[in-house]
C-alpha cells in the first residue's frame, strides 16, 4: 500500500514537471529557432526497510536539437542554418550559439542578433559592416560581401553530439564541451533571405500535454484511493471492537 502511494506522490512531482516543460514549449511555437525542451524520466528502485519500493524520479530537462521549418523572409539580414551548425554571438559572459538568423546592423555598423549581440566569425571575432554602404551578400559560407568587397564571415560551428547545453533566453544555448569551427560547408552552410521557425510542433505538444495531464489526474485518484485505504486500515486497526 505505501509503495502505491510512493509511487504515485512521485509520479505527481514528475508529471508537474513535465506539463511545465510542455507549456513553456506552447508558448515558444512561434519563437524563431527554439529548441524545445524535453524531460528524461527513469525509475529508481529503493529500499525502505525489507520492502521494495519504486518511484519516478522527477527527470532531467535536456534541450532538443530537432529543427524548425525553414520558411523565406526576403530580408537580406536573415539567414537560416543548412544542416546541423549553429551561429554565435557575444554574450554577456562568453559566446552563445544560436540558430536564431535574424540580424541587424547597429548604427556603429557592428553586425547582431535581433537583441543586440554581436555576431562573431569562426575566430571569435565581432564583424563590422557599412551602416550605408548598401546591399548586402552572404554567401553559403557566412562570407559577407558589401559593395563588392568582402567584409567578413560568419561563424559557423558544431557543437559535439554528446555535448549537454543550457539555454540562454529563448534560442540561445551554451554547450559544457567547445564547439569547433565548421569549414566544410557542402552539408553545413547559410541561406540568405530565409528564418529558421521554432522546433516546437504545437499539434504534438498539446497532445502530449493533454496526455500528461490526464496521466496526472489517474496519479491523483491513485493517491487519493490509497490514502483513503490506509485510513480505513488505521481505523479498523484501532478500533478494540474488532
Amino acid at each position: 500500500m505505501q509503495s502505491a502511494l510512493y509511487v504515485g506522490l512521485s509520479a505527481q512531482v514528475a508529471l508537474e514537471k513535465r506539463l511545465q516543460t510542455i507549456a513553456n514549449n506552447v508558448a515558444n511555437v512561434n519563437t524563431a529557432a527554439f529548441r524545445t525542451d524535453v524531460v528524461k524520466f527513469e525509475t529508481v528502485l529503493s529500499r525502505a526497510g525489507a520492502n521494495p519500493v519504486a518511484f519516478s524520479s522527477p527527470g532531467d530537462n535536456i534541450i532538443s536539437r530537432e529543427l524548425g521549418n525553414i520558411t523565406e523572409s526576403g530580408n537580406p539580414l536573415d539567414v537560416a542554418v543548412v544542416g546541423q551548425g549553429w551561429l554565435a554571438f557575444a554574450g554577456p559572459n562568453g559566446t552563445v550559439y544560436t540558430r536564431d538568423g535574424r540580424l541587424q546592423i547597429a548604427p556603429n555598423g557592428d553586425l547582431q542578433t535581433v537583441t543586440g549581440f554581436p555576431i562573431v566569425d569562426s575566430g571569435g571575432a565581432q564583424i563590422t559592416l557599412d551602416p550605408n554602404g548598401g546591399p548586402v551578400s552572404i554567401s553559403r559560407s557566412g562570407a559577407i560581401t558589401q559593395d563588392n568587397n568582402e567584409i567578413g564571415t560568419i561563424g559557423l560551428f558544431n557543437i559535439p553530439a554528446d555535448a549537454n547545453l543550457e539555454r540562454y533566453g529563448n534560442s540561445g544555448v551554451t554547450p559544457d564541451r567547445p564547439a569547433t569551427a565548421i569549414s566544410d560547408f557542402a552539408r553545413d552552410g547559410f541561406k540568405q533571405g530565409y528564418v529558421e521557425g521554432s522546433g516546437a510542433n504545437p499539434m504534438m505538444e498539446l497532445t502530449k500535454l493533454m496526455s500528461a495531464s490526464r496521466a496526472f489526474d489517474g496519479t491523483n485518484s491513485l493517491v487519493e484511493g490509497t490514502e483513503s485505504a490506509l485510513q480505513n486500515a488505521i481505523r479498523t486497526l484501532g478500533d478494540p471492537g474488532r
